[in-house]
């Protein structure tokens, strides 16, 4: 495999919800109704983490996501593209873009954690992190534009293994999700992911925690875009994430607490 293979993905998820409000507006005629909560968030249009996937459909299933790289849509809404909520698997992308006045004040609504994931057959006998530094053992991270490769990268160097682990870099993904399939295809011996993305594989790979010192802890946050159109509906949804339902079914995830 190339070591600088990057790989690009998106995913975009119209609910049947949305794709029905949708049909309905477009369909009728004369003066619009005032749309009902749930039609004004099925008009809600979400830029969010490959690792919120999973769990924030379960959240809400109305709204247009488009799930990637938290530094592919960070630059996207840079560029303009059309966007109400922003949500990044760290602080520092709504961060850049609320100094840039394109999004309203950031809220931290998650916590996650780095873990390593190696095949389920484990054929590199990969146990802790001391081991992936050995000859010959393969390691795919995401890069360094994306919060997975750069927690991974900050854990790299709080063990003090920067040079060791980068020499043992095969393949470098442009989101978490792209990390965990190569992981279970046995493209790899071990990959760093958050342990919500294990959780999510199944059976198909194994997950290591790593040590208290790589300071594996990471922050999910989400803000309003300020070009958005639907600011009230756009709101309700970052607060739904703050919730007792939302943070209930994040916890089910295995996400923490904010």
């Amino acid at each position: 495999m190339n070591k600088h293979r990057i790989g690009t993905r998106r995913i975009v998820a119209l609910s049947a919800a949305g794709a029905a409000a949708v049909g309905l507006a477009s369909s009728a005629g004369g003066a619009a109704a005032q749309p009902s909560a749930s039609a004004a968030s099925s008009q809600l249009t979400i830029l969010a983490a490959a690792s919120l996937s999973k769990v924030f459909p379960s959240i809400s299933k109305s709204p247009r996501y488009t799930f990637a790289g938290s530094g592919m849509l960070e630059t996207e809404i840079m560029q303009g593209a059309k966007a109400d909520v922003f949500a990044a698997a760290s602080p520092k992308q709504p961060a850049a873009l609320y100094a840039g006045g394109l999004v309203y004040k950031p809220v931290e609504f998650a916590t996650n954690r780095l873990v390593m994931i190696v095949p389920k057959d484990n054929p590199a006998h990969i146990k802790s992190v001391a081991d992936i530094t050995k000859k010959g053992v393969k390691i795919i991270v995401c890069n360094s534009t994306v919060p997975c490769g750069d927690y991974a990268s900050t854990a790299f160097a709080n063990l003090g293994i920067t040079a060791a682990a980068t020499k043992n870099i095969v393949s470098q993904e442009t989101d978490v999700t792209q990390v965990v399939a190569q992981i279970a295809a046995g493209e790899g011996d071990v990959g760093f992911v958050y342990i919500t993305d294990a959780k999510a594989a199944g059976t198909k790979v194994r997950a290591i925690s790593l040590p208290a010192k790589a300071k594996p802890g990471t922050e999910d946050v989400a803000a309003v875009v300020k070009s958005t159109t639907n600011r009230t509906a756009a709101q309700a949804f970052v607060n739904s994430l703050t919730s007792k339902k939302g943070q209930a079914i994040l916890k089910a995830a295995g996400f923490g607490k904010p």
